[in-house]
């Protein structure tokens, strides 16, 4: 059994996919996970350290 089996498997591929509506602003559900995840990393990205400098801060 492949990957794409099972995960056809756990989520209904042939319903209509759910929609968010704010204002004049529709997107599906799938598609604002996605967004948020990539703000998400993006986030995490700009917060977690180099990791390289702490040894240069030892060194001086």
């Amino acid at each position: 059994m492949s990957f794409g089996n099972v995960v056809g498997a756990l989520v209904p591929l042939n319903t209509l996919g759910r929609y968010v509506h704010w204002h004049f602003i529709q997107i599906s559900v799938a598609n604002l996970i996605v967004i948020a995840l990539m703000v998400l990393t993006f986030v995490v990205a700009l917060v977690a350290p180099f990791p390289g400098r702490r040894r240069r801060r030892e060194n001086r």
